[in-house]
């Protein structure tokens, strides 16, 4: 596996190692060690999420916080995605900024996301799945959200906003500037 600093100090792009032959193919797609070494610190990860969504589903941007705050690790099992981490770090350089990637059954890259950062993400083709592990169980009392548009942020989801379908509380999540503090 290659990890790949992104602009956003702690997010990386995992970029795996792929064997293949006429049988089809093989990848270690988590190894603790390995990973541990990569971003540079460990993560016990304690829960695994998956979703199904069609072209065009916007989930985010969501985040928990204080002591409930969640890393996750993302990747997609089928489809393509564009998935999407906004830095919400108090004193960060790169505070109120976004790292976007592309995640495909094709590319199988996966996102790292530490605690600290929204995320959410643009279901680009037919259908999506998608496979994310976090490192803190889900606590509805620690929810966050930004709003997907929010002109402070300034993401690119290269998509119109008319073909996207986005749940209703996701469609009322707050600004940047009036969004619940991640710590």
């Amino acid at each position: 596996m290659e990890f790949i600093p992104t602009k956003l100090d702690g997010c990386f792009i995992i970029e795996p190692k792929i064997i293949g032959d006429e049988r089809g193919s093989f990848m270690e797609s988590f190894n603790e060690r390995i990973f541990a070494a990569g971003v540079g610190q460990h993560v016990h990860f304690v829960q695994d999420n998956q979703s199904v969504s069609a072209k065009g589903v916007l989930r985010g941007l969501h985040y928990q916080t204080g002591e409930n705050a969640q890393a996750k690790l993302v990747r997609v099992l089928k489809g393509e995605v564009l998935d999407v981490a906004v830095d919400l770090r108090p004193g960060s350089e790169t505070f109120g900024q976004y790292e976007s990637v592309l995640l495909s059954e094709d590319n199988q890259r996966q996102f790292f996301v530490p605690r600290g950062f929204a995320h959410g993400f643009l279901v680009l083709s037919e259908s999506a799945v998608f496979f994310y592990k976090c490192d803190n169980f889900y606590d509805k009392d620690s929810e966050g959200g930004l709003i997907f548009n929010d002109p402070e942020i300034g993401i690119d989801w290269n998509f119109p906003e008319s073909e996207m379908t986005i749940s209703e509380k996701d469609r009322l999540q707050p600004s940047l500037q009036k969004a619940r503090k991640a710590w």
